[in-house]
């Protein structure tokens, strides 16, 4: 299972969100790059990036600290937030990403989505945001009618690369993984799944390994010590 630390950019610092309200900001850092390597030199080998600034207003925002971190770091790098058209990914391929991640324009178009995957393969994965079931959109400022699975039911097709599953309402808030939910929707695509939203302890990254989860992405709990990269990575070659 991949491990990936999270770094969320806001007016280029790094942050962490409550249930994704942006009301709730916690500061964590004001030199990305440099959180960036503080999880590799961790033994991390892959990390998520979230533009939140991009997620609000629907396009690549935070493209300075991005390339900086890609730099710096040398080591593969997804990337999700306001990704809403061909040329935003065409933009943040060329800083160097390797993965981009779609939400809110699949919920609008599964028939872009396929094309942009057909067009990158490999290359673009499905995060959907779920709150109660529901899939959340515009940054999870909006909860439409959504069904999450059917979402991924109706998307999750070769060349995609993976779906990011985020359980909004267990997200930053240090309370465990919706560990059922996740298993439900690997079981659901024949695609990798990757696990968001809540992961707090070796516990929670230990269910969703034996669950088949393809990874797990680990945020507050690395950023307050709850969790250390670590005795997640030997708790993963363990098993």
């Amino acid at each position: 299972m991949q491990i990936y630390p999270a770094i969320d950019l806001r007016d280029g610092k790094c942050v962490r969100l409550k249930q994704g309200d942006y009301a709730q900001e916690t500061i964590f850092g004001a030199d990305p790059p440099e959180m960036a390597l503080r999880w590799v030199n961790d033994g991390a080998t892959y990390l998520h990036l979230v533009d939140l600034d991009g997620a609000r207003e629907g396009r690549p925002v935070n493209g300075r600290s991005i390339r900086a971190i890609v730099k710096a770091t040398g080591i593969p790098c997804q990337l999700g937030g306001g990704l809403r058209t061909e040329d935003d990914i065409k933009q943040v391929l060329a800083w160097g990403v390797s993965r981009v991640i779609v939400g809110t324009r699949a919920l609008q178009s599964p028939d872009w989505l396929a094309k942009m995957a057909e067009r990158f393969p490999g290359r673009i994965a499905l995060g959907i945001d779920a709150r109660d079931g529901k899939v959340a959109t515009q940054g999870w400022l909006d909860v439409s009618e959504i069904d999450a699975f059917d979402l991924a039911r109706q998307c999750a097709r070769p060349p995609l690369s993976a779906i990011i599953y985020t359980d909004i309402s267990r997200d930053g808030m240090m309370q465990g993984a919706n560990v059922a939910a996740m298993s439900q929707m690997k079981d659901a695509v024949p695609l990798p799944v990757i696990a968001s939203g809540g992961v707090t302890t070796l516990d929670d990254v230990r269910q969703l390994h034996e669950k088949g989860l393809a990874g797990c992405i680990i945020g507050r709990a690395l950023y307050e010590g709850r969790l250390n990269l670590g005795e997640v990575f030997a708790l993963i070659s363990e098993k």
